[in-house]
């Protein structure tokens, strides 16, 4: 499932957190791309998904990721200082196909725009230019809705519902999970708040009644109202600590309830946090007490340097990694 909490009101840096939420190991690899890679949105992990009208493009700008199940990015940020962030939303529906626009393999999504843009705006502009395509990964389909942000702290938040594409852009919409769509979630959000007023609760306090399960809904609500409440920083670590502890917060605890269905358990498989304005990736595995962290400035993004990948799940790995990434092939 998933939550995303953006905090660009502190006056130090712009961060932004994330769990993921998943039934299983998504295979999480942090990989560093540089710029100047030839790129196809048809394949899906060496497979054509995509028709006869593939995007094709080459990679304007290096970019740090969290790729999933190999074939495609979840999670990251590009040098320039957008992040981007594909969530589970299981209302996704991409309506027909355009013949005339080329494909995008619904993986790749998030990778092509950290590959093209500089900013919210950019990317948004980016998003006529072509057409998703729906893909299962391991059994599952693809059906995301994403959360972009930038260095300047713009934000916004792109889904496709009843086959039409919605965009809600404005800084203030820091936070994002699943079901419902994002509009309903403004809406229940703000049926929370006047509920609590009617409770005679003006003032933010411990005895503001919040809810507290982990479905979407309640995970929304509590990331909104805990973010609401972070102290200014005094420095990056402070800032990092704060936005650490709303997504802990907003986590899914192993052996948590979820739903019923095919899968009755989505607990946080891990939780990164990107720091937009210096260019540093934090990653916590779920499975390991070791908050990790990358300096993406460190690595050569020119065209022609090799793609960079770490494997995270390692109980050695602790504190700047970024020494640690290894030369691989580019695994799209």
């Amino acid at each position: 499932m998933c939550t995303r909490i953006l905090w660009n009101t502190n006056g130090l840096a712009v961060l932004v957190g994330r769990t993921m939420d998943w039934p299983e190991s998504t295979d999480p690899v942090l990989t560093v791309f540089p710029q100047g890679l030839k790129r196809d949105g048809g394949k899906l992990v060496g497979h054509t998904v995509a028709g006869d009208n593939p995007l094709k493009w080459t990679s304007r700008f290096g970019s740090l990721v969290t790729t999933i199940y190999g074939g495609g990015t979840v999670d990251g940020l590009n040098e320039r200082g957008l992040g981007a962030h594909m969530l589970y939303l299981d209302e996704t529906d991409l309506g027909p196909g355009d013949p005339n626009k080329p494909a995008l393999q619904i993986a790749l999504w998030i990778q092509y725009l950290l590959d093209s843009a500089e900013t919210v705006a950019e990317a948004l502009d980016l998003l006529d230019t072509f057409q998703l395509v729906m893909v299962e990964m391991r059994g599952f389909r693809a059906t995301v809705h994403v959360a972009l942000e930038d260095a300047s702290g713009d934000s916004a938040i792109i889904e496709y519902v009843d086959g039409e594409r919605r965009v809600h852009h404005e800084r203030k919409y820091t936070v994002m999970t699943n079901e419902p769509a994002f509009d309903e979630q403004l809406r229940l959000l703000e049926q929370q708040v006047q509920k609590v007023r009617s409770l005679g609760h003006d003032q933010p306090s411990s005895e503001v009644p919040l809810p507290g399960n982990v479905n979407a809904v309640d995970r929304f609500q509590r990331a909104a109202y805990f973010s609401a409440l972070l102290p200014k920083p005094a420095n990056e670590r402070q800032a990092v600590a704060g936005i650490l502890a709303v997504t802990r917060n907003a986590s899914v605890p192993f052996g948590a309830p979820y739903r019923t269905g095919r899968f009755d358990v989505y607990n946080t498989e891990y939780r990164t946090v990107c720091d937009l304005t210096d260019k540093r990736y934090f990653f916590e595995l779920a499975t390991s007490p070791n908050l990790l962290w990358t300096e993406l400035d460190r690595f050569d993004l020119s065209p022609g340097a090799p793609v960079m990948a770490l494997n995270p799940d390692s109980i050695d790995l602790a504190g700047d990694v970024s020494g640690q990434f290894a030369q691989v092939e580019a695994p799209f």
